[in-house]
């Protein structure tokens, strides 16, 4: 038995290894051929074609395109003529196709036009259209929406390497904090990201957007912005959805790293950058365990009056073993900042097989950060009591300067599978955020009638982390007649503040006092997981006579969120102090059973913690749409969708008075309409109107009882389930009571396309807002701000958008590209009646109170123009790029306090790329970001007064560059 055990083993490895000899062998004559893919599209539509015929006259060979309009043709290397044919469509001859041993040539946007009878074959050279958006376009001209998008070919042209760099080239989008997604300048509430069609968090899960920097462009097929509601979009928009869609294929096999940096003067290699050492793992986004909390999470915390009576009993030792544990550096020290680096590497190919075709995608991503403000601001005013003064007073001033190190580290994997009927598609990623911030900020209180003057310290640390997995099926049956696509998408997202530090010093007595505040510690830890189904069935019919279709869906998404704040606080007893924060709770000061005055914490999360919560989203939809032609001219979509939405409350309010268990605080079912129209006034002009009803909904913290502070501005968020009351509590400004917002949205627009991208519109909108959702100054606590709903609103606005190449100036000029996209608007709130009457009493002298003012959030205009170069043959890309927004209510002021409004930010950008080599493999890029050196600020405003600083940081001028290899 043994002798024919080691002889079978032996066959079997024998057979073995001539298998993978062979595999090579046939890997190594396949290498030797080169291949052609492409992609094939119906000119009029942009919709891929299925079954066209791709012939290659010099061998007699060929292939058909699968549903998605692809094709994949091995030849040896040479020179080849296709020849491309189709029932209906005239015939496509594609000439000059040059193929390298081993290597894929790639022939994007082949358009077919339906055949008139005088038109004869169609000759195109294969490098006239290899960098063309055509595909892009044509969907975009008979969208049953408005809509805007970025392609994969551009993103091969211009050298862009994240989704942030790529989307702000999109008509009508800008990126906030180089991160974020706005689009017609309507904030997060209003705009909303999706990956691959399905809502994930981001790493903040309070934002609608998600970061887009994470990205790397060679994994992503295009970008697509949806400005108007159809109703297999999920409804909670009103400015704008942003899909970004992963590629399944790649194109050709692509491995590719990337390295970049950024150097800001005054940021960057400055002497008295603030900091402070954390632990060994902060560099990977992660903190290794050195800020765990000294409680550890027990329930049973013991106090300082468990132990003052017996400091020597049990639990007077424990509280004395919990005290000492706390890390002692509560203050940062000045150091050398260093420069921003990246670097990023990804890898993709397709594998075609006789009954299946694989693909493989992968991108890792690294991010180090750094940022310097130096004389930030953070003040707080109020109107005076007398309503014949009309300067405002301060409340607060607080003045200097801290350091932040931002960490993102980024995975990205997927595989996709395709058969002949059915593509499946699975998607990974992780994101590991961590950002360390260290600041030192002169601090005066003028509210308490005296000037408290102070010195405050703050060290902070915050780790974000998310996994996303996305499963996703596409099946066609009966040809391309039905269509069924599929999508599950579970995601965990994780917050941890482990250990915020604030500590503060009268000046100049070095003391600590309850009147400028203890030192404080807090932790703080949000879990949330949530779970997205999705599936949508769409049907080919013949509607008048002509071509339509049906599409019906639903979907189901599921989020639980476990929040938890603990905060400690520190009384400092009779312990002398000599101003050095590091001194505090050194190890002679602290309580003891010989030092009972000595320096003590108290848990204030401890009987009663409005700050611990759980929280519940449900949301069941179903959705039916019908896209017909009534007339030659005339394309009509209309749909309805349904959303049950239910969101519940776990938690306690502030006095421990109030507790909910599991309790109901939304049960919203609503009806979303939308019509969509679009007259086809000439073969490339569109007039679209559009009519659809959209909602907002308050977030987790929002419908909560949570108190959030930012030590570093010192504003408190306070959730809008606490009710305020003044008078006594005879007049209730705020009954606690938030419900979503419901928007109406109207909108007309005329647009005209050209050539090579070139585009002109003209549009016009209106919405209505019924209870909108603003952040209202809390009246009762000076930098404290509250979501609130407040009166009815409206905005009406006109948007001018153009894409413009230079050439109609001059010949010379035809690679200069001129974008612009101006938006005004006009919001107006009708103010409740609480609001209005609050205004109304601290009124200036002279000053005359409407019933309406500005919506929060809605900028008055905002402007987006570039000049662009693009010069493919010798691998040249340029661009100078502007971007302002008007003046914008931000904090809607109450009784005293003012509202804050934004000072428009005029952004100027330089973007250089070149890239290298006739295979285009090595890219280099250049940019200079903020080149007025302008300052972001807020201020206050108020009737008859000077405008007073609310927040004011200098972000500098940076120079950025980036180096890329392809192999």
């Amino acid at each position: 038995m043994k002798n024919k055990s080691s002889n079978s083993f032996f066959r079997r490895t024998l057979i073995l290894i001539l298998i993978v000899i062979a595999q090579l062998a046939a890997g190594f004559a396949f290498a030797q051929k080169g291949t052609i893919r492409g992609a094939i599209y119906e000119e009029g539509t942009g919709e891929p074609l299925f079954g066209v015929s791709v012939f290659v006259k010099e061998t007699s060979t060929g292939a058909i395109t699968d549903f998605d309009g692809k094709f994949e043709i091995q030849v040896d290397p040479g020179t080849y003529s296709l020849q491309i044919s189709y029932m209906s469509y005239a015939t496509v001859e594609l000439t000059e196709v040059e193929v390298k041993s081993g290597d894929v040539t790639v022939i994007n946007d082949i358009m077919m036009a339906e055949e008139a009878s005088e038109l004869e074959t169609v000759t195109i050279s294969a490098s006239a259209i290899r960098t063309t958006e055509s595909a892009l376009m044509s969907v975009k001209r008979n969208a049953a929406n408005l809509m805007d998008g970025i392609s994969a070919s551009t993103f091969r042209q211009i050298g862009d390497g994240d989704a942030a760099s790529a989307v702000k080239r999109v008509t009508g989008v800008s990126i906030e904090g180089g991160k974020y997604v706005y689009v017609r300048g309507l904030g997060d509430r209003y705009t909303k990201t999706v990956l691959n069609g399905v809502d994930i968090p981001g790493l903040d899960p309070d934002r609608n957007t998600i970061q887009m920097d994470i990205f790397p462009t060679n994994v992503i097929d295009n970008i697509i912005v949806s400005k108007s509601f159809t109703a297999e979009l999920p409804a909670d928009f009103t400015g704008g959805v942003v899909d970004i869609e992963t590629k399944d294929f790649p194109e050709e096999k692509t491995a590719r790293i990337s390295v970049s940096g950024g150097v800001n003067p005054s940021m960057h290699f400055n002497s008295n950058y603030l900091t402070y050492d954390g632990g060994k793992t902060d560099f990977l986004g992660f903190d290794d365990g050195t800020r765990e909390i000294p409680t550890a999470n027990r329930t049973d915390i013991p106090q300082y009056g468990d132990a003052v009576g017996n400091p020597n009993g049990t639990r007077g030792q424990e509280y004395q073993n919990i005290l000492g544990s706390f890390n002692k550096t509560l203050g940062g020290y000045r150091t050398n900042s260093f420069m921003d680096y990246g670097l990023s590497f990804s890898l993709g190919n397709q594998l075609s097989r006789s009954k299946a075709t694989w693909g493989y995608n992968l991108a890792l991503t690294y991010k180090n950060e750094t940022e310097f403000y130096q004389d930030a601001e953070f003040n707080l005013y109020a109107k005076p009591r007398d309503a014949n003064e009309t300067e405002l007073e301060s409340l607060e001033k607080q003045k200097g300067d801290y350091g932040v190190n931002n960490v993102l580290l980024g995975g990205l994997a997927g595989i996709a599978l395709k058969t002949d009927n059915s593509k499946y598609k699975l998607n990974l990623m992780h994101l590991q955020n961590g950002e360390t911030k260290a600041g030192e900020f002169d601090f005066v209180n003028t509210n308490l009638g005296a000037n408290f003057e102070a010195k405050q310290y703050n060290l902070e640390y915050s780790q974000r982390g998310l996994s996303s997995i996305l499963l996703a099926g596409t099946h066609y049956f009966n040809g391309r007649n039905w269509e069924i696509n599929w999508k599950l998408a579970p995601t965990r997202s994780t917050i941890q503040d482990p250990d915020i530090r604030f500590t503060r010093f009268r000046v100049p007595t070095n003391t600590i006092s309850t009147e400028v505040g203890l030192p404080t510690r807090i932790w703080r830890n949000l879990e949330e997981n949530s779970i997205v189904g999705k599936a949508d069935v769409t049907r080919s019919l013949n509607l008048f006579q002509r071509e339509g279709k049906l599409k019906f869906g639903t979907n189901y998404v599921f989020k639980y969120r476990d929040f938890n704040i603990q905060s400690f606080q520190f009384a400092t007893g009779s312990t002398e102090l000599t101003g050095d924060p590091n001194q505090i709770l050194q190890d002679e000061n602290l309580f003891s059973a010989t030092n009972r005055n000595g320096v003590r914490y108290n848990a204030d999360f401890i009987p009663i913690n409005p700050n611990q919560y759980e929280s519940i989203i449900t949301n069941v939809a179903g959705y039916s749409s019908v896209e017909m032609n009534p007339a030659s001219n005339l394309k009509a979509i209309l749909g309805l969708r349904v959303e049950k939405y239910n969101q519940y409350y776990t938690g306690t309010n502030q006095t421990g008075t109030i507790n909910f268990d599991l309790v109901e605080m939304l049960d919203d079912l609503d009806f979303f309409p939308t019509v969509n129209l679009i007259f086809n006034l000439k073969e490339n002009q569109n007039l679209r109107a559009s009519a659809s009803r959209t909602i907002a909904r308050p977030s987790f913290k929002e419908l909560s009882y949570a108190e959030i502070l930012d030590p570093i501005t010192g504003r408190t968020f306070i959730g809008g389930m606490y009710r305020e009351t003044t008078n006594g509590g005879s007049e209730v400004l705020w009954d606690g009571n938030l419900t979503s917002t419901r928007i109406n949205n109207f909108d007309l627009r005329w647009e005209a396309f050209q050539e090579r991208g070139q585009m002109f519109s003209v549009s016009a909108f209106y919405k209505t807002f019924d209870k909108p959702i603003e952040m209202v100054q809390f009246l009762s606590d000076p930098g404290a701000f509250q979501p609130r709903n407040v009166g009815n609103g409206t905005v009406a606005g006109l948007e001018f958008e153009f894409r413009k190449s230079l050439k109609f100036l001059s010949p010379s000029l035809e690679n200069f590209n001129w974008n612009t996209n101006v938006t005004l608007t006009k919001s107006q709130i009708k103010m409740s009646e609480s609001e209005y009457r609050s205004r109304s009493l601290t009124a200036r002298e002279g000053q005359v109170i409407g019933d309406t003012r500005d919506m929060a959030g809605q900028a008055p205009y905002i402007i987006n123009t570039g000049l662009g170069y693009q010069n493919y043959n010798t691998g040249w890309e340029a661009g100078i790029f502007y971007n302002v927004q008007g003046s914008t209510l931000n904090y809607v002021g109450f009784g005293n306090r003012t509202d804050t409004y934004t000072v428009p930010f005029h952004s100027v950008n330089l973007n250089i790329n070149k890239t290298f080599g006739a295979d285009e493999r090595v890219q280099a890029g250049f940019g200079i970001q903020n080149l007025l050196n302008d300052k972001k600020e807020q201020v206050f405003r108020s009737y008859g007064a000077q405008d007073q600083l609310f927040t004011s940081l200098a972000p500098g001028t940076k120079m950025t560059f980036r180096f890329a290899y392809s192999f």
